[in-house]
């Protein structure tokens, strides 16, 4: 354990997060998904599942602000953002942040969600994982089903050609799942950013236009 968290502490991104202010690496993992992808062009409700410790919610309030001024003009917009972030566990407060420590998946979270958003979300970012057992195989079914619920929160709350950012682990089920989402969006495409450790089996889904 001591060897892990050494090891952890020399990984340059966690390097980098902690002088650019981030509360963890996986903010990087995001920052390339944006990168590549543009899912945050017109984003001003947005919904993380899974946020703890926060990074992603750092992220995503640094491009809300940008776009108040960015896309300013007569095409979608809007003069303010609003965004929250569930987990449960604690997350830390985070300024103009709306945080919710609850289990996404039952009911009490989905009226907590419908009283803050007026109106359906632009975007909808997953980081959220199981508890892994280390059993590869069980711990990527459970992912799915995990993801799968995720799917069903989104096919209610994303708005149509809102974008969808979700974590998925690689295995027997993954193709069926893809094909599934893939029903969802006009494109979806699978993405592993490099900041992401190579020995893990984990990969992003990133859902564009959702039909």
């Amino acid at each position: 354990m001591v060897r892990n968290s050494k090891e952890h502490r020399r990984d340059p991104h966690y390097k980098s997060a902690k002088q650019e202010g981030y509360r963890a690496r996986s903010a990087f993992k995001l920052l390339e998904i944006q990168k590549r992808f543009n899912i945050f062009k017109r984003a001003f409700y947005i919904l993380d599942l899974g946020c703890a410790p926060g990074s992603w919610l750092q992220v995503a309030r640094k491009f809300s602000e940008e776009n108040i001024e960015k896309y300013n003009d007569q095409y979608y917009h809007r003069d303010h953002y609003k965004i929250m972030g569930v987990d449960i566990k604690k997350t830390t407060l985070i300024e103009k942040i709306k945080l919710v420590q609850e289990d996404f998946t039952k009911p009490k979270f989905i009226d907590e969600l419908n009283a803050f958003f007026p109106e359906k979300l632009d975007l909808i970012l997953s980081d959220a994982s199981i508890n892994k057992s280390g059993n590869k195989f069980s711990d990527q079914i459970r992912q799915i089903n995990l993801c799968l619920k995720i799917i069903d929160l989104t096919k209610k709350n994303l708005k149509i050609n809102g974008s969808l950012v979700i974590k998925v682990f690689q295995g027997t089920d993954f193709n069926n799942f893809f094909k599934k989402v893939k029903q969802e969006f006009k494109y979806l495409k699978s993405y592993k950013p490099k900041s992401s450790k190579k020995t893990s089996n984990e990969i992003y889904l990133i859902g564009l236009q959702k039909i």
